[in-house]
């Protein structure tokens, strides 16, 4: 029997069978692009376009957030709020490690410390402007998905899905760029709108192209969980556990 939806916002705790796999998906999407993406720069020739140039990490960054619109649509905000919280946390660890390893001194003879300060030592300002950026972007996105559900009553997924994409990497692009680059001479401060502007639209078409994915796999969770939350009475507020 196909379980109604929950009206309320912060349930009481139950079994999910799938929310792990759901968070652990999140969670490695979002260190990998983090970590592994931006250490390469990819140029692509496109038609009508011309060479484009961008991140490695923005094409899989907008991943992160097909799996927090699935979070929120199955599973309510409170429980998106908990795996953004954990996602920043790892985040931040991985990021510690990553500055540890660098710092130690390497053994003699090892010809790689260059390559490997190239691909993980990522300046602090950077790292706090994407955790910043990160943890807005995200919050805003689950917000902004959980009342466009209550306003279209769980009709049109695609809607909101896109909608909240469009507004929460509006944010994130928005906060990043002025925060890792402005002033900072590794990129000119009149190209960082023309990139804030790019990655924007960049990662809002991931979005789209993931939409038909994002309609299956929230169709099968339904199912599976008997789950189809509406965050009728929900403290949105970030600060929460």
């Amino acid at each position: 029997m196909t379980k109604k939806p929950r009206p309320s916002g912060d349930d009481p705790e139950r079994g999910y069978r799938y929310l792990g796999l759901v968070m652990t998906g999140f969670v490695t999407v979002y260190i990998c692009s983090n970590l592994i993406g931006p250490a390469k720069a990819v140029q692509l020739d496109l038609p009508l376009l011309g060479a484009l140039t961008f991140g490695a990490g923005v094409l899989f960054f907008p991943i992160s957030y097909v799996f927090g619109d699935i979070l929120t649509e199955v599973y309510g905000y409170a429980k998106a709020r908990r795996v953004i919280w954990t996602g920043f946390a790892a985040m931040s660890f991985a990021a510690f490690m990553a500055w540890v390893v660098v710092q130690l001194p390497p053994a003699p003879g090892w010809p790689h410390q260059g390559a490997y300060e190239v691909a993980f030592g990522n300046t602090w300002r950077i790292v706090l402007a994407s955790l910043v950026a990160y943890s807005c972007g995200e919050f805003v996105n689950s917000f902004v998905l959980a009342k466009m559900k209550l306003m279209t009553q769980g009709r049109h997924l695609w809607t909101r899905t896109i909608g909240s994409t469009i507004v929460g990497e509006g944010i994130d692009s928005a906060l990043f760029y002025p925060l890792a680059f402005w002033g900072s001479g590794i990129i000119p401060d009149a190209l960082i709108p023309q990139l804030m502007l790019s990655q924007w639209i960049a990662k809002t078409l991931v979005e789209v192209v993931f939409t038909p994915i994002t309609y299956k796999v929230v169709g099968l969770l339904k199912r599976a969980e008997r789950e189809d939350w509406y965050d009728r009475d929900t403290n949105f507020t970030p600060f929460r556990f």
